[in-house]
């Protein structure tokens, strides 16, 4: 309980001490929003703040924070305090610089930014990785939503059935076409904060249903350091497994397309540290109570450790400290929220990016119809797939995960060039994307089905050669980056960081 404890005292100190310190770096002003400079009536429009911090939740908040963390916790005690401070120096910094300097460029997504700060070549890059990501985000959240639909918990005890589960399949993805098509005040704006208040209702009744066992979760082991860093029961490295098992929580490249999308409707930057900075937080303290959750249902039917299911390792906790079936059904269904409101805005933000880097105006709905059309079909095609491939949806959450990763890398990279070209403290950036470059890079250079069972297909290198490879990609990574950035901030007046003009296309000086 003490570890535990301690992770939660970091994230609530690390929201009053680094998360001002972050913010004083970014320097947040009075001049005009998005909402406000450039309003469409479709995404840029003003939502009161307190609408904006939940749907900002609800965006990040997916399943990562529940089940990423449900299975994330077979590292042992050690995801308490590794977790809580990844969301501190990472992941609450990641989604504090996606969202401001979105706003300090009228709402542009990762893509169009790494035009702007990184380059016409990188940006490529950046725009492919971040679409395939997305479209596997729409996926995987329209398949794991329709699995919890389809538990004992809410249908009962032997009624669970394909045709119940292909049903919720078509539900949802109806329900994300719906959102991504419609004004943001007319679906999103309206309906996320009332899932907001049940997602957090359902933490807490997690939270009371294990409070009497509390006390009996695992401690860091301070007496036999190493011992903490080897606990997965299947042999897992903490690096780099840990950090692409749990993503929500951690740090989540996922967040960067989101925070965008709430840029654009807030009326001040000033409340830029509640909304991205804080949420994160939020999400890191949702991730702690369900982690504790894991580690008490893994201690009473130790059988689930080995190879059950994250969603079926949730149904068995939810039952076990809820058996009151309205409470469980209810938890139940806060869960299936959570993916459900990160995979409408995932594949919303895809269109979003598709339009900004073509100058494709979404004010009319035909425009809306020509994008949407054609990312939900390649949508459809992969829910299919992975479906009706038996490894399917295996091999695709272990790309999304890993895919997920690296769209934090790509942020970071731009909020890296954005600061040293501002010629401010670009370290706060720096050093988590460069930590996590050596993650992404790590894990694909050393995963492979022979080293790791069940995984996709990687280089397959010996562990240590793959790490010193990951390492020294990272170091020429951020020299990279702060030569990028030097060179922008020397051209002074010729690179005008916060300038985006009124038919939002780029300037070249």
């Amino acid at each position: 309980m003490i570890t535990f404890l301690i992770g939660v005292a970091i994230l609530i100190g690390g929201y009053f001490t680094y998360g001002k310190f972050v913010e004083r770096v970014f320097g947040p002003d009075d001049r005009k929003t998005p909402a406000i400079a450039h309003p469409d009536g479709v995404d840029r429009i003003v939502l009161p703040h307190w609408k904006n911090v939940l749907v900002q939740l609800l965006n990040i908040a997916g399943i990562g924070p529940v089940i990423g963390v449900i299975l994330g916790i077979k590292f042992g005690a050690i995801v308490f305090l590794l977790m809580p401070l990844g969301n501190v120096l990472g992941g609450a910094v990641h989604d504090y610089f996606s969202g401001m300097v979105s706003m300090r460029n009228d709402g542009m997504n990762v893509p169009a930014l790494s035009h702007k700060f990184l380059g016409r070549g990188p940006s490529k890059v950046v725009m492919i990785l971040i679409a395939v990501a997305l479209i596997f985000v729409g996926a995987v959240f329209t398949n794991t939503p329709a699995g919890l639909i389809n538990t004992p918990v809410l249908v009962g005890e032997g009624n669970t059935s394909p045709t119940i589960f292909w049903g919720a399949v078509i539900s949802i993805f109806v329900y994300y076409f719906i959102s991504t098509f419609f004004p943001i005040d007319k679906i999103i704006g309206r309906i996320y904060p009332i899932f907001g208040g049940l997602l957090i209702l359902a933490s807490i009744a997690i939270l009371i249903g294990i409070l009497p066992e509390i006390g009996t979760l695992d401690e860091f082991c301070l007496s036999d350091f190493w011992s903490n860093f080897h606990k997965h029961p299947t042999g897992q490295p903490i690096i780099p497994m840990l950090f692409v098992t749990i993503a929500c929580g951690i740090i989540s490249g996922f967040h960067s397309t989101q925070s965008p999308i709430v840029a654009r409707t807030e009326k001040s930057e000033h409340v830029g540290r509640q909304t991205f900075y804080g949420m994160m937080i939020v999400e890191g303290l949702i991730g702690m109570i369900w982690a504790a959750g894991g580690m008490y249902i893994y201690h009473k039917m130790p059988e689930l450790i080995s190879g059950a299911s994250g969603v079926r390792v949730l149904s068995e906790l939810v039952t076990t400290v809820l058996p009151f079936a309205p409470i469980s059904i209810l938890v139940v269904i806060g869960v299936i929220i959570l993916a459900v409101t990160s995979g409408d805005t995932s594949l919303r933000s895809l269109r979003l990016t598709i339009a900004e880097l073509l100058n494709f105006d979404q004010s009319s709905p035909k425009n809306r119809l020509i994008l949407t059309v054609p990312i939900f079909a390649i949508c459809a095609l992969l829910i299919l797939w992975s479906n009706f491939n038996k490894d399917g949806f295996n091999i695709l959450w272990n790309y999304f995960s890993w895919s997920n990763q690296v769209m934090a890398v790509c942020s970071l990279c731009v909020s890296t060039v954005y600061l040293r070209a501002k010629k401010k403290n670009f370290w706060v950036a720096l050093i988590p994307c460069m930590f996590m470059t050596f993650i992404v890079c790590a894990y694909i250079f050393w995963v492979s089905p022979e080293n790791l069972a069940g995984a996709p297909v990687g280089f397959g290198l010996p562990y240590k050669v793959a790490i010193m490879f990951a390492l020294q990609d990272a170091i020429i990574l951020g020299f990279l980056l702060c030569a990028r950035g030097k060179a922008l901030a020397d051209m002074g007046n010729a690179f005008q960081p916060d300038f985006w003009d009124s038919s939002r296309e780029f300037q070249k000086k």
